[in-house]
């Protein structure tokens, strides 16, 4: 058998809780700690480059659970919390985690590369949103037909959604609008997901996403 396909026997422990917990109580913890104890987090727990260089290696993976502000935690669990755990009964706890933090990861890895390449040295990555599109590509992929309803009432079918917001984060990220956001980390996490179904599982995402 390919080892890359090698699949996990199949638990559900409901990963997704234990993923929103973590999240929520680091951000508990930087609110409630005063202003250098948050300052302590965001140091150790992003994901800076200038650091990296110097072997901060393991904030390829803390920087998804820190964030900035209470939208962005917000939005970001709602979306884990809604797209997540269909993802998660689908795969299998263990084969939930691996993707996540694997795209997660490795689209730390590649904003680390663009922000050194770009001279952003001293940027803060933070959020869990590289790992997040990448299970919002998964919700597509394995129900095409679910329907999603944008601010709770505009009805799209859950493949229109997620092309369409990664069209523009492509959008976002050449005009360089809302520059503050990390678009190339979101378009990474989809990428590296996209990748990961070819690879993991032989199925073309374009296929199940366009049904053709």
């Amino acid at each position: 058998m390919n080892v890359f396909r090698r699949s996990f026997r199949y638990v559900n422990f409901n990963a997704v809780y234990w993923l929103i917990g973590i999240n929520v109580l680091i951000f508990a913890m930087t609110q409630l700690f005063g202003a250098d104890f948050r300052y302590f987090l965001v140091t150790r727990m992003s994901m800076i480059p200038v650091l990296v260089t110097e072997g901060w290696i393991w904030t390829f993976v803390t920087y998804m659970f820190m964030h900035d502000g209470f939208s962005h935690i917000f939005f970001n669990m709602l979306g884990l919390f809604i797209f997540g755990i269909h993802v998660e009964r689908q795969m299998g706890s263990n084969e939930f985690l691996l993707y996540y933090f694997l795209t997660g990861i490795l689209a730390g890895v590649i904003s680390f590369i663009i922000y050194l390449f770009t001279g952003n040295r001293i940027v803060a990555l933070m959020g869990a949103s590289g790992a997040l599109f990448a299970v919002e590509l998964a919700y597509a992929v394995f129900f095409p037909d679910s329907i999603i309803y944008i601010w709770g009432i505009l009805p799209l079918r859950a493949p229109v959604m997620v092309l369409g917001f990664t069209a523009l984060e492509l959008f976002f990220s050449i005009t360089g609008r809302n520059s503050n956001i990390a678009h190339l980390t979101h378009l990474a996490g989809f990428g590296i997901g996209w990748l990961y179904f070819m690879i993991r599982f032989g199925v073309n995402p374009w296929r199940r996403l366009t049904g053709r």
